[in-house]
């Protein structure tokens, strides 16, 4: 089973709620524990793209640590899940696309870079504002192309790096840079709408084409690390199990089916402090999340 999260980054391509028909199990933007529970419910690779964090906890840094432990290959994307994978990478982790890279290098660090407000599942995570990563390769492309000049796309640049990423539209930026009006504001109007990049959208199709063909079997277990289980951690994952149960119980309920056919997780080995371990992770804590990830009610996400 190969499960992916994500939401606002892959809005309307119909990979962002369940599809009997596809070889990935959709979950939506991803909760702090929903990384666990898809260990627990047999995923053999998990892909991160978008991830909740302003209702609730986002996505922690050991529960995704737990999955390559348990030999579950996990990849990361175009939002949330770009930022987990720089931060995850060490251990295995692995990132695809553009905005992996930059935050990889070290020419992204904000986490608000790819935040946005997108509406609820219902609405299939319509975005409603626009991610600065976007904005900037926008801006870039059209500055490529000669569709602005130096000084509109330093004036756009700085505009929309001062609004706040809720408030951030095309609309906003142009109003806030003093170019929404006239024939030029017109003119601008029409680039935008035609022309505009979304980087966080190309980098999560990336991903999607890849699970889509990728095999669906367990890796082995990393040979120089191992997770330490801490009581905060047991307690995640004890939460995680409980679900699962449930959720088996009211399927075997519903259609009196004998299981749910899942791949029960590997035996922990003894904890052992990875020594390998960066510092900015804090593995025993769950993450106090960053202003990007991915918010499903006019909800955030990165």
């Amino acid at each position: 089973m190969k499960v992916l999260f994500a939401g606002p980054s892959l809005s309307g391509s119909g990979w962002t709620a369940p599809r009997p028909d596809a070889a990935l199990d959709c979950r939506g933007p991803a909760g702090q524990g929903d990384i666990a529970r898809a260990v627990v419910d047999g995923a053999t690779a998990i892909g991160l793209i978008d991830g909740r964090y302003e209702d609730i906890a986002a996505v922690w840094h050991k529960e995704i640590l737990f999955a390559i432990e348990q030999g579950v290959q996990v990849f990361g994307a175009a939002s949330m899940g770009a930022l987990r994978a720089a931060e995850c990478a060490d251990f295995g982790m692995i990132g695809v696309g553009a905005v992996f890279e930059r935050y990889r290098r070290g020419e992204l660090t904000d986490d608000a870079a790819v935040a946005q407000l997108h509406a609820p599942a219902e609405l299939d995570h319509m975005p409603l504002t626009e991610a600065l990563v976007n904005v900037e390769a926008t801006l870039d492309h059209f500055s490529k192309l000669r569709a602005i000049s130096a000084e509109e796309a330093e004036r756009l640049d700085g505009s929309a790096r001062a609004l706040f990423f809720k408030d951030r539209t095309y609309a906003r930026i142009l109003a806030h840079a003093g170019l929404d009006a006239g024939a030029r504001g017109a003119a601008l109007k029409l680039l935008i709408k035609s022309c505009r990049i979304d980087v966080k959208r190309q980098d999560a199709m990336l991903l999607l084409d890849y699970m889509r063909h990728l095999e669906a079997r367990r890796l082995g277990t990393p040979p120089d690390w191992r997770l330490e289980q801490t009581a905060t951690w047991m307690m995640t994952l004890q939460r995680a199990q409980g679900q699962a149960q449930a959720a088996t119980g009211n399927n075997r309920a519903g259609n009196g089916a004998a299981g749910n056919g899942n791949t029960p997780i590997q035996e922990q080995s003894p904890p052992v402090r990875s020594t390998a371990e960066p510092g900015k992770l804090e593995p025993d804590k769950p993450a106090q999340e960053p202003a990007h990830a991915e918010r499903s009610d006019t909800t955030v996400t990165p």
